[in-house]
């Protein structure tokens, strides 16, 4: 089926026929390949309407905290981590944690992104006393902590099981897993970019028993490591497998899907080929676009698809909310992994998202880790200032 007769036939989908109307793999790579990137960001925007009727788009004001570099994996693109033994080496104490989300409450924020490296120093017992700790002094703030790839290191440190892990973690008062360190789950991929980092399998294991205890997540997506189309949409055909798996057995699943183009200006990665591939690999914002606008289509049992600003820019994501995106992502207030690979903001305000979603023609609404509607105050509530009159999005 060309990719024409596929974008026609998904006109008639509502989410009371979405599983005879899914998309195959074969339609997937059609459209990846072959679609016009204005009739596939028109099809994605269509189906955005049909989920979010009234115009909305939500954000977040969280922190990023990265609480240690210390990191045993050696993933080929990136340039945060510091081996064992580097003299740039840090681990942050409770209280410096704690500071940072006193930071975060003082500017009304509700959630904590908490990630680190595989830290074979690091003990259970810290960790546990490291939430228990956080979540007593900071009740009003949701705990997402450790990625699939931290959770399996504290594991094999601990000798327990990556369940019994989360388990515990859960007991002692964190909300939720980050979906970081998939990047691509295809094998060969994998394999290349990250040869200590597992299976992909062993991420989405990970997940499903994050899932199975109740525990937030969510799903992202790192690509532009020369993958091709097949393996962006096999990528995507695993998340939405363990998505329909997770619906179905535990009623959780993954709350969004996030994905960003690799930064290579300053890992291994990006100097492979004599410097070439960062001048070659990645991807720019038309591919980007591209690619949110078919993860819309095709993960039809994923609700939110979130932009990506800090990889792309502000303006960028803006456009990906006209992609199939429907929420604008988070303020961050610090960023420090994809930063250190190449990107220069870490950080957006809350009247910088505001005015993100406004000037695009939609209104922004607060929320929190669990996509929950929080009140939101309008820093800014009048359209004199626009340099034009903004687009209406909003079906009435």
């Amino acid at each position: 089926m060309d990719w024409e007769s596929i974008l026609i036939r998904q006109k008639s989908w509502r989410p009371d026929n979405k599983d005879e109307l899914r998309l195959t793999i074969d339609e997937g790579i059609e459209l990846y390949k072959n679609a016009p990137l204005h009739d596939l960001m028109s099809a994605a925007n269509q189906r955005r309407k049909i989920l979010f009727p009234h115009g909305i788009v939500t954000y977040l004001v969280d922190r990023n905290i990265n609480y240690t570099n210390v990191c045993t994996i050696n993933c080929q693109f990136c340039s945060f981590y510091r081996p064992p033994g580097h003299n740039e080496n840090y681990t942050q104490t409770y209280e410096q944690i704690s500071e940072r989300i006193i930071e975060l409450i003082k500017i009304g924020g509700s959630r904590i992104l908490m990630q680190g490296g595989v830290n074979p120093s690091l003990e259970l017992e810290w960790y546990v006393k490291l939430i228990n700790y956080l979540s007593k002094e900071h009740p009003t703030i949701d705990l997402d902590c450790f990625s699939p790839i931290e959770i399996e290191g504290i594991a094999e440190v601990a000798g327990v099981s990556t369940l019994e892990i989360l388990q515990c973690f859960k007991n002692a008062g964190m909300h939720g897993l980050p979906g970081g360190g998939a990047e691509m789950l295809v094998d060969g991929i994998r394999s290349d970019i990250s040869p200590k980092k597992g299976s992909p399998q062993n991420w989405l294991n990970v997940m499903e028993q994050a899932q199975s205890l109740g525990l937030t997540t969510s799903a992202t997506n790192v690509f532009g490591f020369g993958e091709d189309e097949v393996d962006r949409i096999q990528h995507m055909m695993r998340i939405r497998d363990l998505q329909d798996k997770a619906l179905s057995s535990h009623g959780n699943g993954f709350t969004s899907f996030i994905a960003w183009p690799v930064q290579l200006e300053s890992n291994t990665f990006g100097k492979r080929n004599r410097g070439k591939n960062k001048h070659v690999l990645g991807a720019g914002p038309t591919e980007y676009l591209r690619h949110v606008a078919i993860s819309r289509l095709f993960l039809d049992n994923i609700t939110n698809i979130q932009a990506s600003w800090p990889t792309m820019g502000l303006g960028v994501a803006q456009m990906a909310l006209y992609a199939g995106a429907n929420d604008a992502g988070s303020t961050m207030m610090e960023e420090n992994v994809v930063s250190a690979s190449g990107t220069s903001k870490m950080s957006a305000s809350e009247i910088e998202l505001q005015y993100t979603i406004k000037r695009a023609g939609f209104k922004p609404v607060k929320r929190d880790s669990d996509y929950n509607h929080l009140v939101t105050e309008l820093i800014r509530n009048d359209s004199k200032h626009l340099p034009a009159p903004i687009p209406s999005q909003i079906s009435l």
